[in-house]
């Protein structure tokens, strides 16, 4: 928003929400219909082909926005380093709405221009006529108009609203209040109607023209560069009739220089060509990959995580991953996308980044679901991905690398220990995590209580739970004798008479829960228990008179930089204790490994976290 708002500032179809794209629907059905049962000569394909052609952009820009996260997230060429905010993200929520506008202004034109209907394909005359009204006009009555918009009384009303990104996204360029918009497609029509009122239009030359306007306003806001060098030695003057990423950059970072839309003649005329333009020009080309301190492996959850994937849908990635009624529309797409990322794409990638303090902190994801880890012949090539992450992290002078998701226990790799047996010369440490999970399940625990009760696979999370709960005289509850003869076993504190042997749900009311217990033992929990998790993924709630508590997380420190996307389910602002327990080991520079039977001590590492500035996170 800006800092003034104006007036027709909200777009008018704000209150609709999700359902704003409503307003097309009179004229998508009637195009469409109109189509299918006129006669091949009354078709009218321009008619026809709006709809399609406004799914395409929406297509085109996903698909910037998904490359210029994961090139500005390598860090390669990329201009700008200040981190992205949850703030921008919501902001630039709405980025479809100047293509919702584009559609209902192409409908209104469509009828009430007759130049417009049964248009050709293609016409060459056209074509030139556009590109020479674009380069002429149009480039110089922008340059003036943006020009006016940085006046203080036009900024503070409307501009400053675009010009609250500082670090630039592809959809950044569309983020205008709703009177702006109306602006730009006045001056950008200028083009399209000359040609409809001399007879030359096309829909080569209209849909051509408005997929250049999306086309170079994403690549002037991706943050990273990408036109060679070599480019400009051939044609020299090409610097002045197309612009670079980092030349529109520096007019998000400096604010008064570097007006021009796409051509930078104008900067050159009027002396507004910020004097740094070739030099950071420069400098981002060579910019190399960065090598990360510490690394955070994860992998798909669900088939529809992918949305929500920082890669993904920027709106569901900054939310936590909950079932959308749309996504099951879309589920032929996803099953395709979800088949190809699986099964074709044989290599871990670099999903996101964030600084903390001193340490470069990225995310890799491995391309496989959760479901493939439940498969025993899965197995080989699971571990030979994650042993290749490890090696290639090795490789990059990697301090630390969390197994986060991918620690699947002692059946896939025994906890990560695997690896250490394997290569018993990694500089590298591996930490699973698990000390800090177990430190925060028994830090969620309410105080004064006497008695819990446990459920759910026996992981080395739980033994560590188990023990330490034994060990300060709370008793822990088991409803079968195999897990408690089991679990008894591998206790190491004497205080064992402190583990029980029960089957009376109504008298535990705090649960801690692990993987695949029995949704009838939570039907059958007493009203008001409290659900505790120490696995990774969060319990189906079946209850509404109950309460769950999340997956063992902390509420991560302000002074963490580009955190701008959820980690799955968890809200905000919030990592899970393995995440988390990957850069405390870095921060504090244990020189030990926790895979395997390994354990820290939990008070230590709880303490060591809270220094740090990590927060517990009770029942969000």
């Amino acid at each position: 928003m800006a800092t003034k708002p104006g007036i027709l500032t909200d777009w008018p179809w704000q209150p609709l929400g999700s359902f704003k794209y409503v307003v097309l629907a009179p004229w998508a059905v009637h195009s469409t219909y109109s189509f299918m049962v006129k006669g091949e000569s009354e078709r009218d394909i321009g008619y026809f082909l709006i709809l399609p052609f406004l799914l395409l952009r929406m297509l085109h820009n996903q698909i910037w926005i998904s490359l210029s996260r994961y090139r500005t997230a390598k860090g390669n060429n990329r201009i700008v380093d200040k981190g992205i905010e949850f703030d921008q993200v919501d902001r630039e929520r709405n980025w479809d709405d100047q293509i919702l506008l584009n559609g209902v202004l192409f409908y209104i034109g469509y009828m009430i221009l007759p130049g417009t209907h049964n248009m050709p394909f293609w016409r060459s005359d056209g074509v030139v006529v556009v590109s020479l009204l674009h380069a002429g006009p149009v480039e110089f009555l922008y340059y003036w108009l943006h020009r006016a918009l940085h006046h203080h009384y036009l900024y503070s009303r409307y501009h400053s609203h675009h010009h609250s990104s500082i670090v630039t996204e592809p959809i950044t360029s569309v983020i205008h209040p709703f009177a702006e918009h109306i602006a730009y497609f006045i001056l950008f029509a200028i083009p399209m109607l000359t040609t409809v009122f001399i007879g030359t239009a096309s829909i080569a030359s209209f849909f051509g023209y408005v997929s250049y306007i999306d086309f170079m306003n994403n690549l002037g806001h991706c943050n990273y560069e990408l036109i060679p060098k070599w480019l400009f030695s051939i044609f020299p003057p090409l610097k002045y009739l197309m612009y670079t990423p980092s030349y529109h950059s520096l007019h998000h970072t400096q604010f008064r220089t570097n007006y021009s839309l796409f051509m930078p003649i104008y900067d050159y005329v009027y002396g507004t060509m910020d004097k740094s333009s070739d030099t950071l020009y420069e400098a981002s080309l060579k910019r190399p990959e960065e090598s990360p301190d510490v690394v955070h492996l994860t992998h798909l959850t669900t088939p529809e995580s992918i949305y929500h994937l920082r890669l993904g849908f920027a709106s569901l990635a900054s939310r936590p991953h909950t079932s959308k009624w749309y996504l099951w529309l879309m589920w032929p797409v996803t099953l395709l996308w979800s088949l190809f990322l699986a099964w074709s794409y044989g290599r871990t990638f670099v999903l996101e980044n964030m600084t903390f303090q001193k340490l470069k902190c990225q995310s890799w994801l491995v391309p496989r679901y959760n479901i493939q880890y439940m498969f025993k012949w899965r197995r080989d090539s699971l571990n030979s991905l994650i042993e290749e992450a490890i090696l290639d992290a090795e490789l990059r002078g990697v301090k630390v690398l969390s197994l986060g998701l991918l620690n699947q226990g002692e059946e896939l790799n025994k906890n990560g220990e695997l690896y250490i047996q394997k290569y018993p010369q990694l500089r590298i440490k591996l930490v699973d995590g698990s000390s800090l999970a177990v430190a925060v399940v028994l830090n969620s625990i309410p105080k004064g209580t006497t008695q819990v009760f446990l459920r759910g696979n026996l992981t080395k999370v739980a033994y560590a739970i188990a023990n330490a709960l034994c060990e300060r005289g709370i008793q822990v509850a088991i409803p079968y004798k195999d897990e408690y003869e089991k679990l008894k076993l591998r206790l190491t504190t004497k205080m064992k008479n402190n583990l029980i042997l029960s089957s009376s749900y109504a008298d535990e009311k705090t649960w801690l829960v692990g993987d695949e217990w029995k949704e009838e033992e939570q039907l059958n929990a007493p009203k008001g228990t409290l659900f505790i998790p120490f696995s990774q993924f969060p319990p189906k709630k079946m209850r509404k008179d109950c309460i769950f508590y999340t997956t063992p997380a902390m509420i991560a420190p302000t002074s963490l930089i580009n955190m701008h996307s959820c980690e799955n389910w968890l809200p905000r602002k919030v990592m899970s204790a393995w995440r988390v327990a990957g850069i405390v080991h870095a921060l504090e520079g244990w020189n030990v490994n926790e895979c395997g039977n390994t354990l820290f001590n939990i008070e230590d590492v709880w303490r060591a976290s809270l220094q740090h500035g990590f927060r517990s996170l009770i029942a969000l």
